[in-house]
């Protein structure tokens, strides 16, 4: 069997976020052995060609506490900082966003 039926095998769960001219890819994969993990995307489109180029990170759940304490540890450090207002980014016909500030805070906790 080649890479096709791996891909194929691995792909678990999948969750798509979009954020103002990016999207963001939570993807729950398993090894080959059946743990899952995560893999976290960022797909933007290139402004001079508008190819789109991702970056991804791959997310063990052995990682799961750290890597959520870091994040929630840098996120209270920027809003302690300075002001940020959060975007709900809903997307109509014609790709125009409506902004609609967050309320809740957001919990990143695993």
């Amino acid at each position: 069997m080649g890479d096709f039926d791996n891909k194929e095998r691995e792909e678990v769960y999948s969750k798509k976020v979009r954020a103002g001219k990016r999207t963001y890819f939570f993807d729950v994969k398993a090894t080959r052995s059946g743990d899952y993990y995560l893999t976290l995307t960022e797909s933007k489109k290139r402004l001079e060609d508008g190819v789109f180029v991702k970056h991804k990170i791959f997310l063990y759940k052995e990682d799961f506490e750290k890597f959520a304490e870091g994040l929630n540890e840098t996120v209270d450090y920027i809003k302690s900082h300075q002001e940020v207002v959060e975007k709900r980014y809903e997307y109509s016909e014609n790709e125009t966003y409506n902004h609609s500030p967050k309320t809740e805070k957001d919990d990143f906790s695993f």
